[in-house]
């Protein structure tokens, strides 16, 4: 990989560092279409990795927000669907599976837009983890169905839980993944080198969340999850 490759997946982190550090999830909706163009071969190992690193950086900040209960069910959902993500990733094709699963996060997003806030109650925690383990281990892109359940709360609350969910997840997808041979020598090395673009993403976080609100938080969520469901669906369709 060249160093101007390097230097823009770089950037893509960095920011969606960011934003995961702000809403609770975005790692791989604002970074995953950039690394897919510039070097499609780290995903989706490389970004769940990041996500893994600025979640437990937000876990240990929000510490005091933290509903163990909520998230405990979320990850017994969690595990099937990861489970499913990456036998997915053997069994179909990477576009028909990219563009099934955009369909359904974007179906969520309009029922959001519509007004529908499912209540976080532990089948729909549940019924989230599950959606978000088949989502995130196949695309890198999980956090949409937490994103619908848990947008109705605090920001520090959803930050707090969501990346206590997305710390352990993403623990089990990158099991997943080396498990059926898609990880490799080169994501493990771009993650390290990745690292200093996470934590400058994490930092710029703390100035970022003085401004959201449980409103702007709520629809931060929703636009972010619209734009990477558009943004798969575009990535899949035209390159």
């Amino acid at each position: 990989m060249s160093a101007m490759a390097f230097a823009v997946i770089a950037i893509a982190v960095c920011l969606a560092s960011c934003m995961q550090a702000s809403i609770g999830f975005g790692m791989g909706m604002l970074a995953a279409p950039v690394v897919a163009l510039v070097e499609p071969s780290l995903l989706p190992g490389t970004l769940i990795a990041s996500a893994t690193v600025v979640s437990l950086m937000v876990v240990v900040r929000e510490r005091t927000s933290l509903d163990l209960r909520g998230t405990g069910w979320a990850l017994a959902g969690r595990i099937p669907g990861t489970i499913a993500g990456a036998l997915l990733l053997m069994w179909l094709p990477e576009r028909g599976l990219a563009l099934m699963l955009a369909a359904v996060v974007l179906s969520g997003v309009v029922l959001a837009g519509l007004g529908w806030q499912p209540m976080p109650l532990r089948r729909n925690l549940a019924t989230a983890g599950a959606a978000s383990g088949l989502l995130g281990t196949a695309t890198s892109i999980g956090g949409p169905p937490m994103a619908l359940v848990m947008s109705g709360e605090e920001g520090a609350k959803v930050r707090s839980n969501m990346s206590a969910f997305f710390l352990v997840g993403s623990l089990m997808s990158l099991g997943a993944l080396l498990a059926t041979g898609h990880l490799h020598t080169d994501i493990a090395l771009t993650v390290v080198a990745l690292i200093p673009a996470v934590v400058a993403g994490y930092v710029a976080s703390r100035f970022v969340n003085r401004h959201l609100d449980k409103g702007r938080l709520r629809a931060a969520s929703i636009a972010v999850s619209s734009l990477g469901a558009v943004l798969l669906i575009g990535q899949q369709l035209f390159f």
